[in-house]
């Protein structure tokens, strides 16, 4: 495993272009910046990106207020969503299909979350495959696209995560397949590369914010990096739906 520098995350002006066993602590506010900005150093890095400086560490005293926590603006746009559009919280989650950790992350946090926050979450799935690193990546992001054109997204999502075959266009082919999707439809969209400058676009617009490393996610607008543990999410969620977060 590669070790993950700290991100600086920075919000750029957007360009037009569903019973559970409880941790007996939770992710109290006052380390809440650490956790957001830090991460825990797990994922990938992206490949041969210049590194931004290092986030300083909180040196308050324990009698004194937390820092202020700070909410990043970042824009759902047209990317695929699961829950209802007025839901309380979105939560975006920036991935990469061929990353370890985002299957890790994928099979035992988001398939519980989905199930236990499915009024309460709107999920949004946004694009960063590790050019240079993970060369199957962007294509298995356009053919899900082409999916979704077809109503699929997200069961072509879990196919793609299945990993149950090797991620290329036979593959890709062959899961359209099993969803029953019309497979001329969605040969032509894969053919054609229609989704080759949206899936690029979700990658420089997290580029430009300082994301390095997948998973990512914004949690309405909270930071949080890494394949962290289911009971960090539900802490963290459970925490924002009651208020409880600045």
């Amino acid at each position: 495993m590669e070790s993950t520098p700290q991100p600086v995350l920075e919000s750029p002006e957007k360009e037009t272009p569903p019973h559970r066993r409880r941790r007996s602590g939770q992710v109290h506010i006052a380390f809440l910046p650490l956790i957001f900005l830090l991460g825990l150093g797990v994922g990938y890095l992206a490949w041969n990106r210049p590194q931004p400086p290092t986030a300083p560490q909180a040196t308050a005293e324990p009698t004194s207020p937390p820092e202020a926590i700070k909410r990043y603006d970042v824009p759902v746009d047209d990317d695929p969503t699961l829950g209802p559009a007025n839901a309380p919280i979105t939560f975006i989650m920036y991935s990469d299909y061929e990353c370890p950790f985002c299957k890790k992350w994928y099979d035992e946090v988001f398939k519980p979350l989905s199930v236990d926050y499915a009024t309460q979450v709107r999920f949004v799935y946004k694009d960063f495959p590790l050019y240079g690193l993970h060369d199957s990546a962007a294509p298995a992001a356009e053919a899900a696209n082409c999916a979704g054109e077809q109503g699929k997204y997200w069961e072509y999502q879990d196919k793609l995560f299945s990993m149950e075959m090797k991620l290329e266009t036979g593959s890709y082919k062959k899961y359209a397949q099993d969803l029953s999707l019309d497979s001329a439809k969605f040969e032509e969209c894969l053919s054609s590369r229609r989704y080759e400058a949206e899936v690029k676009a979700d990658y420089d617009f997290a580029a430009r914010m300082g994301i390095q490393s997948t998973p990512t996610f914004f949690i309405n607008g909270l930071a949080l990096v890494g394949a962290q543990p289911l009971e960090v999410f539900r802490d963290l969620l459970d925490q924002e739906l009651a208020g409880k977060i600045p």
